[in-house]
């Protein structure tokens, strides 16, 4: 058997032999491009003190991750179908390393929002490869096996980014979170040249740029709209970037439907095996997300945890993912995809609605069920709903159909930060206001209703001021725990009757059974036709 996989997997007469590797090859790529924001989670209270960041500093370093990563999806996706597959997860990993490497080394906080987009750009490459790889090598009746073990790597890599980056934390700076990401990407490089085959479409035509470009600014711009809009305010910037985004769907949907070749087919949305799928990724990712974001800040804030105690906290959520997903290996090919997924999408409501009990004396013990259940749901869920979105996608639109899976999927988490964020920085606020807001000066009230990280800052000042001493500062940290524990708990309210829709709305939106069947033939039959046209 040669040292490097150079033989096509188009032309190949059987299955690829080596593609279980291949897999971990790709399950790596996709551990860092996950693990670049969950790690991110626990390196921020160093971050924001090293560089002094704004609220809204701290918001784009996040979020300069999040909207090239989201918007390029679909067009890199389609690229990589067209010119190599392989050599755009390639290319994807170099990119994203190199912002990596850079993140690690900047001091500015410009130059790290720039770092984390370059890391954007490059998950945008790596993202839809690694499906379309995976859908490619493997045969039909392997493939949601595999999907599985895709999905269980995202549910690991939220757990584990915030382990790996707390046990560095303990003795290295915030750049070396960014340096996880290098060593397995280069790792990772060298697989896919070994154990990756190449692959690319055959036959696929011209690229649909009118219509790439125009997802590229409507996608981009929503994104925009969803991150600034409940953080800040609905200014002028985040309304305009809606209307932007609306206008530019409108035209986006007009454009495919005339062009002959189109970027992405969204006749494919009046299709509800697709469409059902598409929503539940995204409601998923959504909870998961939202719950992680401010259940890590509770641990860290309010329980006292370190990076480290808080990254180890969340393993039951990558536990979890694991035995949900044997579950559904076993279950999906026998009660079918609807059966998977609304159960799941019931249970991961019922692990956020259970963060709606959380106060300020709740202990890490109150976080254990909805970690256990929201792994459970993702690890049952998730995979059965990415094989169907797959599905629905011919051999030269793999790409294309792994770049929609991800901006779902990343459309689902950026809302879940941005709106539950949003939500519990509201609640947070008006609770400290009532509780505080009589005894502390305009000032150190204003800069304690920034966040519960600020509130616990001023505490520690005003301990330090003779006039006032340790009861005063105590009384505020008692205050600031009780209202960012009001906070999650009001949010997780909120998020749970959103989660309850959306499993209302999938549970009506999926079809039984035999309607994924055909539609299952449907995607086959249009595989039998191109590969006909093309030979």
């Amino acid at each position: 058997m040669p040292l490097f996989a150079n033989t096509p997997v188009e032309k190949m007469t059987g299955p690829y032999p080596r593609r279980w590797w291949a897999l971990l090859v790709l399950c790596l790529s996709l551990l860092i491009v996950v693990m670049a924001n969950t790690s991110l989670i626990v390196a921020a209270p160093d971050m924001t003190q090293d560089l002094e960041l704004s609220s809204s500093d701290l918001q784009w370093v996040v979020d300069g991750y999040t909207v090239p990563y989201a918007a390029l999806m679909l067009v890199l996706g389609a690229m990589g179908d067209k010119y190599s597959r392989r050599g755009a997860l390639v290319l994807g990993l170099l990119i994203f390393a190199g912002g990596s490497v850079m993140g690690s080394l900047v001091d500015e906080t410009d130059l790290v929002i720039a770092a984390r987009a370059i890391m954007g750009v490059g998950a945008a490459v790596v993202m839809p490869a690694t499906l379309s790889l995976l859908v490619a090598m493997f045969p039909r009746r392997e493939r949601a096996r595999a999907i599985t073990a895709w999905t269980a790597t995202s549910g690991l890599a939220i757990a584990v980014g915030p382990v790996v980056a707390g046990w560095l934390l303990e003795e290295h700076a915030w750049g070396s979170t960014f340096l996880i990401n290098v060593p397995i990407a280069a790792l990772a490089v060298i697989g896919a040249f070994v154990l990756v085959p190449p692959s690319r479409a055959e036959g696929m035509g011209r690229i649909d740029y009118v219509g790439g470009l125009l997802s590229i600014v409507s996608v981009g711009s929503l994104v925009y709209a969803i991150i600034e809009g409940p953080h800040f305010g609905w200014s002028t910037g985040p309304i305009a970037a809606a209307v932007v985004a609306g206008v530019g769907f409108a035209a986006f949907t007009l454009w495919e439907l005339k062009h002959p070749h189109p970027m992405l087919d969204v006749r494919k949305f009046t299709l509800r095996p697709f469409t059902g799928s598409m929503l539940a990724v995204l409601f998923f990712f959504f909870g998961t997300f939202g719950a992680i974001y401010y259940a890590t800040q509770f641990l860290q804030f309010v329980l006292g945890y370190d990076a480290l105690e808080t990254g180890v906290r969340l393993l039951p959520l990558a536990g979890a993912v694991f035995v949900g997903a044997a579950v559904t290996g076993r279950l999906t090919p026998r009660l079918g995809v609807k059966a998977m997924v609304v159960p799941g999408m019931v249970l991961g409501t019922v692990g956020v609605f259970l963060l709606s009990q959380i106060d300020k004396a709740s202990t890490y013990t109150d976080f254990v069920p909805s970690l256990l259940l929201l792994g459970f749901a993702i690890g049952l869920s998730v995979s059965p709903a990415t094989d169907t979105i797959m599905d629905s996608f011919p051999e030269s639109e793999l790409g294309v159909g792994g770049g929609a899976n991800d901006t779902s999927l990343e459309l689902g988490g950026s809302l879940g930060i941005a709106l539950l964020g949003s939500l519990l920085g509201t609640a947070y606020k008006d609770e400290l206001t009532d509780l505080v807001g009589h005894r502390l000066p305009h000032e150190a009230l204003e800069t304690a209703k920034e966040s519960v990280g600020a509130g616990l800052a001023v505490a520690e000042q005003i301990a330090r001021t003779p006039t006032a001493g340790p009861q005063q500062a105590q009384a505020l940290v008692d205050a600031v725990h009780d209202s960012f524990a009001h906070g999650v708990a009001h949010t997780s309210l909120i998020g749970g009757i959103i989660m309850a829709a959306g499993a209302m709305i999938v549970l009506a939106v999926l079809p039984g059974r035999k309607s994924t069947g055909k539609h299952r033939q449907v995607a086959a039959e249009e595989t039998e036709k191109e590969h006909a046209e093309v030979g």
